[in-house]
């Protein structure tokens, strides 16, 4: 488990939980469960106080695999927009509870079947409270 503190905003905490209440029973969800932990452990702040380099709901950052040595531009969005194919990747995928909370800088890792994977959040090209935009 990561100690490192985490910092979201209201409104994305707010909408998460909804997200997750809506659900009656997250037995076997281990999606869900990885984001309710997150949640649980982070530091909740007013949009206009988030820092802008932190990785918020609707950011688009740019990861750089560490052991591909690739970089890869995602955004990270609510399970309703994802699309991975326009790199619209949701808070339940495993990259995407990975990389939430974080900011530039961090590296982020998480278990896959064939190992563990890393990425370090190299850049942060849009950030909705940076860009004023306090409600996405």
């Amino acid at each position: 488990m990561d100690d490192r503190q985490i910092v979201i905003t209201q409104n994305d905490a707010d909408r998460l939980r909804q997200l997750i209440d809506a659900l009656d029973d997250l037995s076997g969800r281990s999606d869900l469960t990885a984001l309710l932990a997150e949640l649980d452990r982070s530091t909740i702040v007013a949009p206009e106080d988030i820092p802008p380099d932190v990785v918020t709901m609707n950011s688009t950052v740019v990861l750089h695999e560490i052991e591909r040595d690739q970089e890869k531009t995602i955004s990270l969005v609510f399970p309703a927009d994802a699309d991975i194919d326009a790199g619209a990747i949701s808070v339940l995928a495993p990259v995407g509870t990975a990389i939430l909370g974080f900011k530039k800088g961090d590296v982020v890792e998480w278990p896959v079947p064939a190992g563990l994977r890393r990425f370090r959040i190299e850049k942060i090209l849009y950030q909705p409270e940076a860009a004023g935009d306090m409600d996405r």
